[in-house]
């Protein structure tokens, strides 16, 4: 049988509903589900990162910590993605929410068998199962993440899939808000015990909200009206090859996530030095409006006609940012910083989204995001590992000491945490350099002329009377009882899996 082109990506048979008003309902009701899961994950990640480093009082944890984190995405991120391809895209939330539910109760067992003062000993093995635990819930939350990415592509219109993804980066930013502010508020007041207890009862009515969301899917996609079989993993890298200059692209956000890496290992201990935790969680609430900000600006205008050209200025914006924001021990420079930062970062995401949902054929997309997630990754947690112990043993005390106040003092000034500075400044000068090269390059020029040539939707040849026909799946009420929603979604997480491994 003769394959699908790149013009035409999917069976002519519509298998999914065309997007429409009713397919756009059900978008905004997953959209505000993964924001309550997200704000849940987000808030016990936080936590356990303030807890961390002011009961042990060491960068080399926290970047530890951070970098597992990565690593973790980037080693799973290809698995997650054909998960997501070869099951529906609610049976993936379902199985990821079960999963980090899990995780939460293992955590909250935890920390009542044993006393907080073995577990705050980072140096013994409790503190890194305790923190593991933790750790992979947050991970498997990305699955869910992926499945989002598609799903704008299932349920929203081409030409406002650029908006849509505006949203989603609106989203995220409220959600960081409200956990960054929570988290310090949190572990300052409440202590690590009560936390995980919140966080344990969140994911549950989360979980449970999303058994009522509907997600009007017809079927898992695929190719040539066969059934996929297995997991596919030898079509991932064909599916990112056949768009000229989208491995350049996911390269060069590996690039960028350098300076991520290297953000995640020090931002917290930079500003737990000018900030107390309590302190340091509203200013992160607080700056966290730009990520409003920013998905706001891309909801309202978009991301113009070169959503490639957009992030890369973008990036360039980026590491400016990053090379002056903490430049000086001043506490507003560094607060000011953080909001720009977080203004960029959203239109950033949404560019390489919106690129990915209009040149990859849709029952691609779940692995080629989840292979973009796990090569991106990969950078940020090699960062975190390096500049951790790199702070820690040598720029933190060479800039103390009179030698680097000498060499560096006109460049960084004078204060406690100069070292950390000089990271920042070195990794944004990097990605300064690559982004300008990217500029220059021709897969910057093949990946603009793809993404120009490619069709503004990938339902553009369904039947038109789907589009009425998904607004009446969407606002139609499922009578099964909740009972038969739990395993129906599951039962299907579990037959893909183990299909999978036969």
């Amino acid at each position: 049988m003769s394959q699908p082109t790149p013009e035409s990506p999917a069976s002519t048979e519509p298998l999914q509903p065309a997007p429409g008003p009713g397919t756009l309902r059900a978008f905004y009701q997953v959209l505000i589900n993964t924001a309550v899961a997200n704000v849940t994950s987000s808030y016990l990640w936080w936590a356990l990162t303030f807890w961390a480093y002011l009961e042990t009082r060491s960068v080399l944890a926290t970047a530890i910590i951070g970098g597992s984190y990565m690593l973790l995405v980037a080693l799973l991120g290809v698995v997650f993605g054909v998960i997501v391809d070869h099951m529906k895209k609610k049976a993936v939330m379902v199985l990821s929410s079960v999963v980090t539910l899990s995780t939460y109760l293992l955590a909250g067992a935890l920390y009542l068998s044993f006393p907080e003062s073995v577990l705050v000993n980072w140096g013994g093995p409790w503190f890194w199962v305790f923190a593991g635990v933790i750790l992979i819930g947050g991970v498997v939350e990305n699955m869910r993440n992926i499945a989002l990415s598609t799903t704008v592509t299932l349920l929203v219109p081409g030409d406002r899939r650029d908006k849509a993804n505006g949203l989603v980066g609106t989203v995220h930013g409220i959600a960081f808000m409200v956990t960054s502010v929570f988290s310090g508020l949190s572990v300052g007041l409440l202590g690590m015990g009560w936390t995980v207890v919140i966080a344990i009862f969140a994911t549950a009515i989360a979980l449970l909200h999303l058994l009522f969301v509907p997600i009007p899917e017809r079927g898992v996609a695929h190719v040539e009206g066969e059934a996929p079989k297995g997991f596919g993993f030898r079509e991932v890298i064909p599916a990112v090859m056949i768009v000229p200059g989208l491995l350049a692209l996911i390269l060069f956000s590996t690039f960028n996530n350098l300076v991520g890496g290297v953000f995640m290992a020090l931002m917290d201990p930079y500003g737990l030095t000018l900030f107390s935790v309590e302190m340091w969680g509203i200013i992160l609430g607080i700056t966290s409006f730009g990520f409003i900000i920013g998905g706001g600006l891309v909801a309202k205008f978009g991301l113009g006609k070169n959503p490639v050209r957009t992030m890369l200025l973008v990036n360039i914006g980026i590491a400016l940012l990053g090379m002056t924001f903490a430049i000086r021990e001043v506490w507003w420079l560094y607060a000011v910083g953080i909001l720009v930062f977080m203004c960029l970062m959203p239109i950033a995401e949404a560019s390489e989204q919106t690129i990915v949902q209009r040149v990859v054929p849709y029952e691609k997309q779940g692995r080629v995001f989840g292979f973009a997630a796990s090569v991106e990754s990969a950078a940020a947690p090699v960062s975190a590992f390096l500049v951790g112990p790199l702070a820690q043993f040598w720029l933190i005390p060479y800039m103390n000491s009179q030698a680097g106040q000498d060499s560096l003092g006109w460049l960084l000034g004078e204060g406690e945490a100069r070292g950390i500075a000089l990271a920042f400044v070195g990794a944004s000068l990097v990605l300064l350099v690559v982004v300008l090269l990217a500029f220059a390059s021709k897969p910057y020029r093949e990946l603009s002329d793809a993404y120009a040539a490619a069709p503004p939707s990938l339902h553009a040849d369904a039947d038109p009377d789907a589009v009425a026909e998904a607004a009446g799946e969407v606002e139609a009420v499922d009578a099964a009882p909740a009972e038969e929603r739990v395993t129906d979604a599951v039962g299907d997480a579990g037959d893909h899996m183990r299909s999978s491994v036969r």
